[in-house]
């Protein structure tokens, strides 16, 4: 859904000679740049428990961000009025905390090139969730748990969870440049509960896209219901297998999420200008098989890591972190940009007007290879297989992992055979990036509603074909 920029003034009551005001006032203190970042979203959300809507919710969040830069010094304020008085005694205090350096920094910051146009084809908003009534939702929610209990009956408790988010976005800075975005976002999961023989498994499928409310159809109810019930045999069968060092295939899809903890954020530019990263100063250099090609996406239609333009005002683009096993780019910001020289890649981001854009992720993922996924399992003698994770740590320095098992399969002579759980893959992201020996061609981006923190939320997505790393620890018995 796209507005013209008086639609954005009028919202916040401002005009743009007020913007061009309001950002001098940021730089009178000495400040080498100021931005501001206007925001005015609604989300509604629906709790459907035991087949009854048992919750429900709408709230507003509106206000402005306002930042100055000075050398390295980043100030920081914001205000839930978009008043005169306000916006200027927000203006005045990111000022002086900019100013407040104890030690001269060098003015590094600069303009920068954006490398390429905005797009308008991420998002798709034919019906628009501020626009529509709740109630209208509850029986989308209702079939969900009916196609799930008879699926399986062993479903005894089940949870349906449905949120719709707007967001309208306008951003002014110093350079003069103006922006504006209206931002979609729907979430529709189901957490289930299943009991046999008075043992419980707990299972939550979510899909969550940039888009209206077109998205609640009846083939979106029978894909999350199906896979709710999915695997639910094997996961009372499962057992924790024995544990050590052996080759591990990771599953397309989900399993991205390792790429995403483990690799993606080690990419991001401020760790590596603060040289808190393992891959600081290594552009250019080999880090992995030549087949091997990481992305980060902001330009994929519908994904809920897709944006027109970043919490800066950069169009979104499609970054190649390594191509073809070379480390090509890491992941920036304007600040980020202008210190190493280069163009920002329309990774500033931020969960709120309250909080100023770091460089984050969008959708990440590794490109698909030529293996087929059953050739890179048959190749394993004595593995393991695994297709979700949860609960992962990770040390961005030293690149150190740990990821907690929710599903996989023992790999014996070529073949998945008995199913296993309740294990920890353990290892560190350079070294099983280089380990990676086979990539399939099955690239899956997961649709979940993958959430990323860092100081603050943000919504993201991640994605990976059938992988083979050669040599990770397998927690077990």
């Amino acid at each position: 859904m796209g507005y013209g920029k008086e639609h954005y003034l009028g919202l916040f009551r401002v005009t743009e000679d007020q913007l061009a005001r309001l950002v001098k006032e940021g730089l009178d203190g000495g400040g080498s740049y100021c931005d501001l970042f206007f925001e005015y979203s609604t989300y509604s959300e629906l709790l459907l428990r035991d087949g009854i809507v048992s919750s429900g919710g709408f709230h507003i969040d509106y206000g402005v961000g306002i930042r100055v830069l000075k050398g390295e010094r980043t100030g920081y304020a914001y205000s839930e009025s978009t008043d005169r008085k306000s916006m200027h005694e927000a203006v005045v205090a990111a000022s002086k905390i900019a100013a407040s350096s104890a030690t001269s920094k060098p003015e590094w910051f600069t303009k920068t090139p954006c490398l390429r146009e905005p797009g308008r084809g991420q998002y798709a908003t034919e019906w628009s969730w501020r626009d529509s009534d709740a109630k209208v939702f509850v029986p989308v929610m209702e079939s969900l748990q009916k196609r799930i209990s008879e699926k399986d009956p062993r479903a005894a408790k089940i949870i349906v969870s449905l949120s719709g988010q707007a967001s309208d976005i306008l951003m002014y800075n110093s350079f003069g440049e103006l922006t504006f975005d209206t931002r979609p976002m729907g979430t529709l999961a189901a957490t289930v509960v299943f009991i046999k023989d008075g043992r419980i498994e707990y299972k939550t499928v979510s899909r969550s896209f940039r888009t209206g409310t077109g998205m609640l159809t009846d083939s979106l109810v029978e894909e999350i219901s199906d896979e709710a019930v999915s695997g639910i045999d094997d996961r009372f069968a499962a057992k924790r297998p024995k544990g050590g060092k052996m080759p591990v295939v990771m599953g397309a899809g989900a399993s991205g999420i390792l790429l995403h903890e483990a690799m993606g954020h080690a990419f991001e530019a401020d760790f590596n200008r603060k040289g808190q990263s393992v891959f600081s100063g290594k552009i250019g250099s080999k880090v992995c098989d030549e087949s091997i090609s990481i992305v980060d996406d902001g330009t994929i239609p519908g994904n809920r890591g897709s944006i027109v333009y970043d919490d800066e005002g950069i169009p979104a683009q499609k970054t190649y972190m390594v191509k073809e096993g070379i480390l090509t780019s890491y992941l920036h910001d304007r600040i980020s940009a202008s210190f190493y020289g280069v163009a920002p890649t329309g990774n500033g981001r931020r969960e709120s007007f309250r909080y100023a854009p770091i460089p984050r992720m969008r959708a990440t993922y590794m490109e698909s290879g030529k293996a087929g996924k059953e050739d890179i399992i048959a190749s394993v003698k004595k593995g393991i297989y695994v297709d979700q994770f949860s609960n992962g740590q990770v040390q961005i320095g030293e690149g150190d992992f740990t990821f907690f098992v929710k599903s996989g399969y023992l790999i014996e002579n070529g073949r998945l055979t008995a199913p296993v759980k309740d294990i920890n893959i353990i290892g560190n992201g350079p070294q099983a990036l280089a380990d990676i020996v086979a990539v399939g061609n099955d690239l899956k981006i997961d649709p979940g509603a993958w959430t990323c923190g860092k100081g603050q939320s943000c919504p993201v997505s991640c994605g990976i074909p059938t992988v083979l790393v050669s040599n990770l620890t397998v927690g077990g018995v």
